[in-house]
């Protein structure tokens, strides 16, 4: 192995301490950009017994819209069914079900879409922000103007 002189030495380690420097700090923003993502996987909770619900999984597609499915409900029955859905998704399944579409970002916000309620089969408005950084997903569905309805926290799950 060949030994570089001194001076070319301090350079080259130098040089893999900007690297590695450069390295880290990418992904810390790209860390950070991503936990103020609603994208992932978020455990519901429940507006009357405050006990989590469902888990549900939020994606984006190609053209940044969010949709989100529900992949597991938590102290239900295995076979529950959108009974009071009036769309297609009537009789479905609510596991595997979306209940949340055609959300887009207005700056800190995720807004446009609606949401599911697979408890009375209604239709709402839809507006989400994350808080503590990431952590906790605030939904809220409404009818007409945002003032009019109500709002959930969810919870990321790892």
């Amino acid at each position: 192995m060949t030994q570089l002189p001194g001076r070319a030495r301090v350079n080259f380690h130098a040089l893999c301490r900007a690297a590695l420097a450069g390295v880290l700090a990418a992904s810390a923003v790209a860390a950070f950009a991503q936990s103020d993502s609603p994208v992932g996987t978020w455990q519901t909770i429940d507006d009357h017994t405050h006990q989590p619900k469902a888990i549900v999984e939020i994606t984006q597609d190609d053209n940044g819209t969010l949709t989100g499915k529900v992949i597991k409900g938590i102290n239900e029955e295995p076979g529950r069914r959108c009974t009071a859905c009036t769309d297609a998704r009537k009789d479905q399944p609510v596991i595997g079900m979306t209940i949340i579409n055609d959300m887009k970002k207005d700056g800190d916000v995720w807004d446009g879409g609606q949401i599911l309620d697979p408890g009375n089969g209604k239709v709402y408005r839809c507006k989400m922000h994350t808080e503590d950084g990431g952590q906790k997903l605030i939904v809220r569905g409404y009818i007409g103007v945002s003032l009019l309805g109500r709002s959930q926290t969810w919870i990321r799950q790892n």
